[in-house]
């Protein structure tokens, strides 16, 4: 039986402090009892990012709370964690944040449709503070443009 995808956590900061450029898919190496915690939509996905490292992506300071029902053996709930992605992909990944100002930023923590917890990753550029109030000021006048023509719909 196939389930739909549900989301675990989303990384809504990211939206704020970075322009995003690339969206990648990844799997991600857990233990069990993550994965159990991870059903019980325990994740904390602010502060966290990715470095590439040995042709291998690693996750960092993501917060995944030890399941409620687990024995000591438990594993550390900040440690980093590895990254599923082809070998391609980490090149092009690699490739790219080399360059000025760009990282890879977590984005999104999800069950996919047969079960698997997936990370989608996005290549990003952090804003400048102009940038986010500019940012800002677009989504506000979005806003007040939707709100105008539903009322002039009514």
């Amino acid at each position: 039986m196939k389930r739909e995808a549900t989301t675990i956590a989303k990384n809504r900061k990211a939206l704020h402090e970075y322009e995003l450029m690339e969206r990648f898919e990844a799997g991600i190496e857990l233990t069990g009892t993550e994965v159990r915690s991870l059903r019980e939509n325990h994740c904390q996905l602010t502060d966290c990012f990715a470095l590439v490292r040995g042709g291998e992506v690693w996750l960092h300071n993501v917060h995944i709370p030890p399941y409620s029902h687990g024995n000591i053996a438990n594993p550390d709930p900040d440690r980093k964690r590895r990254l599923l992605l082809h070998k391609k992909e980490i090149r092009e990944l690699e490739q790219k944040t080399r360059e000025q100002g760009m990282a890879l930023v977590p984005t999104k923590m999800y069950f996919k449709e047969n079960s698997l917890v997936k990370v989608e990753l996005a290549l990003a550029r952090g804003k400048k503070l102009h940038d986010k109030r500019a940012s800002m000021a677009e989504r506000d006048t979005r806003r007040e443009i939707e709100r105008a023509l539903k009322e002039r719909s009514r």
